[in-house]
C-alpha cells in the first residue's frame, strides 16, 4: 500500500539533507510531504524551510528541561499529525516521553557506522573518526529510542577515507550518502515496507 506520508523535520543546523527529500518529492514522485520544520534555535533550516514553502517553527529550547521542551514540540506537531519525524542535524537527544508518542515513527541520520562514534554530532564525529585512524566510515539511518543514537538500524552505507582526508571533506562525502539513505528509507516507509520486530528493523 502506498500513501502520501506527512513528514516533520527537527533540526538545529542547516538541514541540508532535506534538499534530497525535496528533490525526490518534486522530481522522482516520492510519496511524502514535509509538513513542518521545527528548530530549537535560530538556524539556517528555518530559512531553508520558508524558501521551499514549508511551515517553519522556531521553538527555542534554552532554559527548559528536556521533557518540558519535548512536550512543547509534541504540542506544536500535533496539528500536523505527522506519520514520520526525521531528525536532520538535530543537536538534542529525545526523551522517552517523546519517543513513546511516536513509536517506530522517528528516524535519525547519523554520520558514522553505528554503534561506532555514537553520541557525537556533526563535524565532531568526523574529527573523531580521523583521530581514530579509521580507513572507512559511513552513515546510518535508524529508528530512534531514548538512548543516544540508539534504536533499530534501518540502513548503513560505508564511505572510504582517503589518505589526505579532512573532517570537512569527509563530511561532504558522508553527507552525500546520508541523503541517499534518507530518501531510500522514507520511500520504503511510505510503502509500508519497514517494520520493527524484536528490536530490529526489517525491510521487505
Amino acid at each position: 500500500m502506498v500513501w502520501i506520508i506527512k513528514v516533520a523535520v527537527l533540526s538545529s543546523t542547516r538541514a541540508s539533507d532535506m534538499d534530497a527529500l525535496i528533490d525526490a518529492i518534486r522530481y522522482e514522485g516520492l510519496d511524502c510531504e514535509i509538513v513542518a520544520v521545527v528548530c530549537n534555535k535560530r538556524c539556517q533550516a528555518l530559512d531553508r524551510a520558508l524558501g521551499f514553502g514549508i511551515r517553519a517553527i522556531l521553538l527555542e529550547s534554552a532554559g527548559k528541561s528536556k521533557e518540558e521542551y519535548d512536550k512543547e514540540i509534541h504540542a506544536a506537531l500535533e496539528p500536523f499529525k505527522p506519520d514520520l519525524i526525521l531528525l536532520i542535524g538535530y543537536m538534542r537527544f529525545l526523551t522517552k516521553w517523546f519517543v513513546d508518542k511516536y513509536p517506530n515513527k522517528i528516524m535519525n541520520i547519523h554520520p558514522s557506522l553505528l554503534p561506532e562514534f555514537a553520541g557525537g554530532m556533526d563535524l565532531n564525529v568526523h574529527e573523531e573518526v580521523l583521530k581514530a585512524g579509521k580507513k572507512a566510515t559511513g552513515a546510518t539511518i535508524h529508528f530512534v529510542d531514548e538512548t543516544p543514537d540508539g534504536g533499530p538500524i534501518i540502513f548503513q552505507k560505508e564511505v572510504k577515507i582517503s589518505d589526505n582526508e579532512t573532517a570537512e571533506t569527509l563530511k561532504a562525502k558522508v553527507q552525500a550518502v546520508e541523503q541517499e539513505l534518507i530518501v531510500k528509507a522514507v520511500d520504503l516507509f511510505s510503502k509500508g515496507r519497514i517494520k520493527v520486530a524484536n528490536g530490529k528493523a526489517i525491510v521487505h
